[in-house]
């Protein structure tokens, strides 16, 4: 299949890209490189450095007729966001409607769609929050990211759009960037293996839902085939605080620097756990990786990629 995978330079989708290529598809990338890395596309790819908000996406879809559309490029600050909701609503759902309307008139068999479990339901009356939880997003980011999946129903509904949605947990592993404000754990072992302080906002117990990016790969491999006109949550089903992250990447990077305790985020989300009952009946999805296991992964792939002279490569 001929697969157009938008944000295909970043952290999870140049992650997608490479099982894409791998398993024998055809795989073109739009990203803007605002936040993805050019080392990060892979070598058999077509690659168009361009925002997804751009009229040439058009031409780009007349040209190519893609089968498939993977949509994972976005504003995905959530701190950003609101301080800048126009801006995130520009990518989020402007740049989003450019796309998925171009597949709409170009006749896309399929969209999928990243959108966020750990920011749509806000707090939690119940854990973990399966796909019929309240949606109460308390930032921009997760308004937008909700807006998308109800674009995606309407199309669905008027023009016979097929789509999946991924209500992803917090995703991390290999390439993410830890000089953004999203990724603890990529942030804190830039911190460690540069041995400065890795400040934990308030007192470390607030928890979310880790997922090793390469158990995400697998979902939307699972998308291309299964799941279609249904949201899933992807995550693990289990709690992580934030002391016990910091530890474990002490550990493994070897650093053994103190804890240090700062002032909690305002607002800050205290619990998040997604239930994946869903994915696993519909998708024969589950997470293959223990955070354990994925951490060892993450440190090793930073010490051997993103380490230079003692610190962390910008």
């Amino acid at each position: 299949m001929k697969i157009l995978l938008t944000g295909g330079a970043g952290f999870i989708g140049s992650h997608i890209s490479d099982a894409y290529i791998n398993a024998g598809h055809e795989v073109v990338i739009i990203d803007n490189l605002s936040a993805g890395r050019e080392k990060n596309i892979n070598e058999r790819v077509v690659f168009y450095n361009m925002d997804i908000r751009d009229k040439a996406v058009a031409e780009l879809f007349a040209q190519h007729r893609f089968d498939i559309v993977n949509h994972h490029a976005a504003q995905m600050d959530v701190r950003l966001s609101v301080r800048d909701p126009i801006f995130d609503a520009e990518n989020n759902v402007i740049g989003f409607l450019n796309i998925v309307q171009n597949a709409v008139e170009n006749k896309v068999k399929k969209v999928i769609y990243a959108s966020s479990g750990g920011v749509i339901y806000g707090e939690q009356d119940y854990f973990p929050a399966d796909e019929e939880h309240p949606q109460r997003p308390y930032c921009p980011y997760g308004v937008t990211k909700l807006i998308g999946e109800k674009y995606l129903f309407y199309y669905a509904m008027t023009y016979g759009l097929v789509y999946t949605a991924f209500r992803y947990a917090n995703v991390y592993g290999p390439r993410q960037n830890p000089h953004g404000e999203a990724g603890v754990i990529a942030i804190f072992l830039q911190k460690l293996f540069n041995r400065e302080a890795a400040v934990i906002n308030g007192d470390g117990t607030q928890t979310r839902d880790y997922v090793y990016v390469a158990d995400v790969v697998n979902a939307n491999i699972a998308a291309l085939s299964a799941g279609d006109n249904e949201v899933y949550n992807i995550g693990t089903g289990v709690e992580t605080d934030v002391n016990h992250i910091y530890d474990m990447l002490n550990k493994y990077s070897g650093a053994n620097m103190p804890a240090q305790h700062g002032p909690a985020k305002p607002g800050e989300q205290q619990r998040s756990v997604l239930n994946i009952r869903k994915a696993a009946a519909h998708l024969r999805w589950q997470p293959a990786v223990t955070f354990e296991q994925g951490v060892a992964r993450t440190v090793a792939y930073f010490k051997e990629n993103e380490l230079e002279q003692g610190g962390v490569k910008s």
